[in-house]
């Protein structure tokens, strides 16, 4: 039987003045830990956005857990944790209370709310801090809390957008293992947005990668990672001709890059083949490059064309 899908939607376009911030975006999208992933300035926020009805869509159509987007808003806002880029605390409140009152909106009763929000400080990993005033907390106490109040009434799906930004590496690690658990864990549905590709690869299985409004790239990480598996860029002082054309023979594609690598499609599981082409020719190379997979490629295609069209 197959999952049903988290997020649906067809033509999705949302536009800005003379802007199309989302330009007929078209996703079927089923659970698990997902990863949006582009260049700032793609449109990620602006799909989360359009998704929570934070912001009323200019055309197309959008489902969000089965529900239809600005029809079904109270019942999808009860079953959805969002964590926004910016900050989201109240000045003057306490993080326990912040992340209680979080609870009370969602439809928990003060006491529940409260002993929830006590949990999911907990598990976020604050301490005596949950005591202090949010505006007294550091970059990464903030993240916690932002991400506290967004599981604190146990959703099926959170959007958590740019949940490590502004985070040293080992804060980074730390909020990406607490994402990871949710899913892997708990079975909660997550949405990661992020222009870092390493924050997306480390964690999530679906990968979609926007760019100028549009999505370029939908796929499980794994298609991704397998797509360009037996290639390899090779650096040698010389004899570049001579080496394009010992691979053409095995008819390996054989591609001399601007930098002087020689990108090689040698069409195996592993390097040994090309090593062993090597030897043969008595070439002893400076250095042999694996190929960046698919993922990359993408995301480097991404940032190409939102710098382009900037």
């Amino acid at each position: 039987m197959a999952s049903p899908l988290i997020i649906e939607t067809a033509g999705l376009t949302k536009v800005f003045g003379p802007q199309r911030a989302l330009d007929g975006v078209s996703l079927s999208v089923g659970p698990g830990a997902i990863g949006l992933l582009g260049p700032n300035g793609a449109g990620k926020s602006t799909f989360m956005k359009c998704l929570l009805q934070l912001q009323p869509i200019t055309s197309g159509s959008a489902k969000l857990l089965g529900r239809e987007v600005g029809r079904e808003g109270r019942e999808i806002r009860r079953r959805v944790g969002y964590a926004p880029e910016q900050d989201c605390h109240i000045p003057g409140m306490v993080g326990c209370e912040f992340v209680t009152l979080c609870a009370q909106l969602s439809g928990l009763p003060f006491q529940a709310a409260r002993q929830r929000a006590h949990e999911m400080l907990d598990f976020v990993g604050m301490g005596q801090e949950r005591y202090r005033k949010c505006e007294t907390y550091s970059t990464g106490m903030k993240q916690r809390l932002k991400l506290a109040q967004a599981i604190v009434h146990d959703p099926q799906v959170v959007f958590l957008d740019e949940p490590t930004n502004g985070l040293d590496p080992k804060g980074q690690a730390q909020i990406l293992e607490l994402v990871a658990s949710l899913w892997h864990t708990f079975g909660i549905t997550v949405v990661l947005s992020s222009h870092l590709l390493h924050d997306v690869e480390s964690i999530c299985e679906q990968i979609i990668i926007i760019a100028r409004g549009q999505v370029l790239v939908h796929d499980s990480l794994a298609n991704l990672k397998a797509r360009k598996r037996g290639a390899a860029e090779v650096v040698v002082a010389d004899r570049h001709l001579e080496l394009q054309a010992a691979c053409q023979r095995r008819n390996w594609a054989c591609e001399l890059l601007s930098n002087g690598h020689l990108k090689v499609d040698h069409q195996a599981e592993s390097l040994n083949p090309l090593l062993q082409l090597l030897h043969e020719l008595k070439m002893a190379p400076l250095e042999i490059i694996p190929s960046p997979n698919a993922l990359e490629e993408s995301f480097i295609q991404a940032l190409n064309l939102s710098h382009g069209n900037s």
